[in-house]
């Protein structure tokens, strides 16, 4: 079969399935950090929605504020859970969580203002803004964050 050149100088044949697509823990993972996920955008629309109109606040302070509240929710059940076997210091996976959440945040702000800007409505365009983002985020807490 004919081979082809990846960027990290792997070949990759055509009909074969990269490795760590067909390892079942990996798959695991996913599911497991989709449900933590779905957890964690459910805490995240109801304060930024509790925030947006029961304090008043502007639709970027409330979702910083949901943010930080959904991202503490993730990393806790993320490391008590998700990346369970891959637990190390909780500080340094705290941080790197974090650094990844905060990279995340910005995206997430910056496809939340874009589709404001465009008329669709403030709830709805963060429930979509989150859905986005959201390969972003487990691609750097899989590969980064909790890397074994």
């Amino acid at each position: 079969m004919f081979g082809v050149s990846s960027r990290a100088g792997m070949s990759v044949r055509a009909g074969h399935v990269p490795e760590a697509l067909r390892r079942r823990e990996n798959w695991i993972e996913l599911v497991k950090f989709g449900v933590v996920g779905g957890s964690g955008y459910l805490v995240n629309l109801a304060v930024y929605t509790a925030l947006l109109k029961e304090a008043g606040l502007h639709y970027v302070a409330a979702a910083t504020g949901s943010f930080l509240l959904a991202a503490g929710w993730n990393y806790w059940w993320n490391r008590t859970w998700t990346f369970r076997a891959q637990r190390g210091n909780f500080g340094i996976q705290g941080m790197r969580f974090f650094v990844v959440s905060a990279t995340v945040y910005g995206a997430n702000v910056g496809v939340l203002a874009a589709l404001v800007s465009s008329g669709l409505g403030k709830i709805v365009a963060q429930a979509i803004a989150i859905i986005l983002v959201t390969p972003l985020n487990f691609l750097g807490n899989k590969l980064w964050s909790f890397r074994r």
